[in-house]
């Protein structure tokens, strides 16, 4: 059968279509789903293909994209790939904005590494303060417009230094692991890789935040997508009347504009939202498990 997707806004299904003999088939549904089959027999086998070629116009000017026919048979009936020519990985997800557009002038990196210097230095503060620091931090981050830290050598040594604070053995030295994301989330997903893989890969046993960081490890190996991975793991470790992006509404926004996205990407693998969700161990954190509930809850 021949697929098409269409992944866009809170949307994300898909619709396949074929005829046999005077018969045509459709199989439509969200993305991550069965879907839902009907049939509907013609007088030839003509009439029945003049039908599908109508309505696969239909999608393509609704926006569907063609994808791998089912079964993994290229889409148009054109003979099957081998192994080495494989379908080519389907398009990006178009997922909103996270970051606003900027210019990381040289005054602007400065400006940030300045910021996270200050923030580094904030050991032992009282949490009003250290929001402020880390308001500050974020403001010079955003003025970025979402720039890898990696490309610039002061800027990512800056922030290596602030994300090891996260897993500081002390309790004054440490970094609250949502404070930490509110930053990352100001910058390319791929500083969020990189301090899950690397800075925080073996926090200690007693860090508050290991349970945690154990679940963002793994939905970030799962996922294989640091953009995703990011979204949903700030969603997973927000938490309630803690930092600048826990209001309660705004939460439930965040997760309903990702959660199609998540959806579509997941049944692109065969998994669904709901079982994906349903798979995920909380631990021994019990602020990731709030929000694991709400998310199945949704």
């Amino acid at each position: 059968m021949r697929r098409f997707e269409f992944v866009q806004g809170t949307s994300a299904k898909f619709w396949m279509s074929d005829v046999d003999d005077r018969t045509f088939i459709v199989v439509y549904g969200r993305l991550g789903t069965a879907g839902q089959r009907k049939e509907k027999a013609f007088p030839t086998a003509e009439a029945a293909a003049r039908e599908l070629e109508k309505k696969v116009a239909e999608k393509l000017r609704e926006g569907y994209q063609e994808v791998a026919a089912e079964g993994g048979a290229p889409a148009g009936g054109a003979p099957a790939a081998s192994a080495e020519e494989a379908a080519p990985p389907p398009p990006k997800l178009d997922l909103p904005p996270r970051v606003r557009p900027g210019e990381a002038t040289e005054a602007r990196r400065k400006a940030a590494v300045h910021a996270l210097s200050a923030l580094a230095a904030a050991r032992g503060r009282r949490s009003w303060a250290l929001g402020r620091a880390v308001r500050r931090a974020r403001r010079a981050l955003e003025a970025l417009g979402g720039l890898d830290p990696a490309t610039d050598a002061a800027l990512s040594a800056a922030l290596d230094t602030l994300m090891a604070r996260v897993v500081a053995p002390s309790a004054p030295d440490r970094l609250p692991l949502v404070r930490a994301i509110e930053l990352l989330s100001e910058l390319d997903a791929a500083a969020f890789a990189r301090a899950v893989r690397d800075t925080w890969k073996a926090p200690p046993a007693t860090s508050p935040a290991a349970g945690a960081l154990a679940v963002l490890k793994r939905q970030l190996e799962e996922l294989g997508d640091p953009e995703l991975g990011l979204r949903l793991g700030a969603l997973l470790v927000d938490r309630p009347h803690h930092g600048s992006m826990s209001a309660e509404a705004g939460w439930a926004l965040r997760w309903k504009a990702l959660a199609p996205h998540l959806e579509a990407h997941l049944g692109r693998t065969g998994r669904s939202l709901r079982d994906y969700l349903a798979s995920i161990d909380a631990g021994s954190d019990p602020h990731v498990a709030q929000r694991l509930q709400r998310m199945r809850a949704a």
